[in-house]
Parts: C-alpha cells; sequence; structure tokens
C-alpha cells in the first residue's frame, strides 16, 4: 500500500468585529476589507493581506509613490547630465569655451537678421518717399507700390520676430551652459573630496600596519 499524498492546507487568520482572533479555512467576505494572514498547516505565517486602505490614506499612498517616482527620475537625469558632463569636458574652461562658439554663432544670426531689417526699412522708405512725391504731384500712387510696402512692411515684422526668437534661444543657452559650469563644478568637487578620503583612508592603514607588531 502506497501512503495518501499530503496536500498542503491554507487556513486564514483575522479578526472578527468582537476583536477576537479566529482561525478558519476561509475568511468572510465582511472581513476581507480589514486584511488577515494566510497560514500553512502548520499555523506559519506565509503572507499577510494588508488590509483595504482608507479614501484619505490611499491619497497619501498615492503622493509618497508620486514623491518617490519623481525622486528616482530626478537622480537619472543627474545620472545621464553627469555622463554627459564628463564625457564632453575635462574643465570648466572647456565649457566656457563651447559656450562662447554657441553664443557668438546666435549672435551672429541676430546680427544678420538686423542687417536685413535695415535693408527692409530703407526700401519701404523709399517707396513712401516716391508714393509722397507722386501725391505732392496729383498723381494717384498705382497699387504695385502700395502693396510692395504692405510686403516689405509684413517681412519686417517677420524679421522682427525671428530677432526676438534669436534672442530668447540665446538667453536659454546662456542659462543651460551656466547649469552645466555649476554642476560640472560640484562634480569637480565631488571627485576631489573622494580623492582625499580615499588619501586618507591609506594615510590611517599605513599608520596602523606600522603601529601593529604582528603586521
Amino acid at each position: 500500500m502506497l501512503p495518501l499524498p499530503a496536500f498542503a492546507v491554507e487556513l486564514y487568520r483575522y479578526i472578527n468585529d468582537e476583536g477576537s482572533t479566529v482561525v478558519d479555512y476561509q475568511v468572510p467576505p465582511e472581513y476581507v476589507k480589514k486584511g488577515y494572514e494566510i497560514l500553512n498547516d502548520e499555523g506559519v505565517v506565509m503572507r499577510v493581506v494588508p488590509r483595504e486602505l482608507t479614501e484619505e490614506e490611499q491619497k497619501e499612498a498615492d503622493a509618497r509613490k508620486r514623491l518617490e517616482e519623481e525622486a528616482l527620475a530626478e537622480q537619472a537625469r543627474l545620472r545621464e547630465w553627469d555622463e554627459a558632463l564628463l564625457l564632453r569636458y575635462s574643465t570648466i574652461e572647456d565649457i566656457e569655451a563651447a559656450q562662447e562658439r554657441a553664443l557668438r554663432d546666435l549672435r551672429i544670426r541676430v546680427s544678420i537678421l538686423k542687417s536685413n531689417k535695415r535693408s527692409l526699412k530703407q526700401q519701404v522708405e523709399n517707396y513712401q518717399a516716391q508714393a509722397a512725391e507722386m501725391e505732392r504731384m496729383g498723381k494717384q500712387v498705382d497699387e504695385a507700390r502700395l502693396q510692395a510696402i504692405a510686403d516689405l512692411q509684413s517681412e519686417i515684422a517677420i524679421t522682427d520676430r525671428a530677432i526676438a526668437d534669436r534672442n530668447e534661444e540665446i538667453k536659454a543657452v546662456q542659462a543651460a551652459y551656466e547649469a552645466d559650469i555649476e554642476r560640472f563644478g560640484v562634480l569637480l568637487d565631488m571627485v576631489e573630496f573622494r580623492r582625499n578620503m580615499m588619501a586618507r583612508q591609506r594615510a590611517e592603514k599605513q599608520k596602523n600596519m606600522r603601529e601593529d607588531p604582528r603586521r
């Protein structure tokens, strides 16, 4: 005769409305939300099912989770930023040189746009002078000339917007490089701090070895 197979039996331990601890083969539905423990047939706790959170507790838990996720995202952002800085630059002077190159290119673009604007304004003034002269002579200003003035003024407005955009880009690029410089300085301080700590640890270890006659 072969022995019958032993089947694992799960028991459930919960607190009833009277505050008494109950161990049973199931948890009544009205007690599930309050949480319970799952035991094996030897009474050892295998798993704990927590009670259901209240609405306020759930909001607090969600807020904590959101803060943790934001903190992890910020750590990842800083790690990627640090890796990029250390890969691209060796000194703060390198960052300052890159900043100057980027700003110089943008300023050249602004200078070109301003030069174009001056040329457009001069053309408008020429057309307006011609129109004024025609009116003084009692002639009607032709539609083509008026349309040319309107088109040039529209181009001037577009150029003004482009100049404003480039100036905003200059501010953004300058701020980004300043942030890089500040962060790179922090990295240098951290590297120096670790170097000093390692030097002190080595010195302390060597001192202990000299003082210990067994070594």
